[in-house]
């Protein structure tokens, strides 16, 4: 896949988590499957967290110099360093889509960008810039499963219903 599919695909996945995650009741983003599992809120301040910190910024770094060393981020850890469950949860949803109009911005705006600068990163050795947009399309793709699955088992929780009917999940 190339550098120009995989901004499209980012672009269109913006609208994608509009529309799973807005409109939610108070009682589905909080809801948890299970106590160490992750709730809706959650999920939208580590997709706004690693907008800013990890995917632009380590694209950004690799392509101006590949040679400098990335800021360190440790995402589980924000989720209690960071007070996620503290969160407002309309804003932060509209933080994380406003950070990624700028990705896509950012992105689109790259003139001539050297896609095969890569960092040598200390544990898995070789990152190209190229290869951190394709692992955001597919951190989306993670986060976009999460979350309809979160949905699905939200709905399974909360209906007396039978779900059978609309085929196996």
């Amino acid at each position: 896949m190339n550098s120009q599919s995989c901004i499209e695909i980012l672009d269109y996945n913006k609208s994608v988590f509009e529309t799973l995650l807005k409109n939610i009741s108070e009682e589905e983003y909080l809801w948890k499957p299970t106590p160490e599992k992750w709730c809706l809120l959650e999920v939208v301040c580590h997709l706004y967290d690693e907008e800013r910190e990890d995917f632009r910024a380590r694209i950004e770094s690799t392509l101006e110099n590949p040679d400098k060393e990335w800021i360190k981020i440790d995402p589980p850890a924000w989720v209690t360093d960071r007070n996620y469950m503290k969160q407002n949860y309309t804003s932060i949803l509209a933080k994380f889509l406003e950070e990624r109009d700028k990705s896509i911005l950012w992105l689109e705006g790259l003139q001539n960008p050297k896609w095969d600068n890569a960092y040598i990163h200390p544990k898995v050795g070789a990152v190209p810039a190229i290869r951190l947009l394709a692992n955001w399309v597919a951190h989306d793709y993670l986060h976009l499963r999460q979350i309809i699955r979160l949905k699905y088992e939200f709905l399974e929780a909360h209906t007396d219903e039978p779900l059978d009917y609309a085929g196996a999940w």
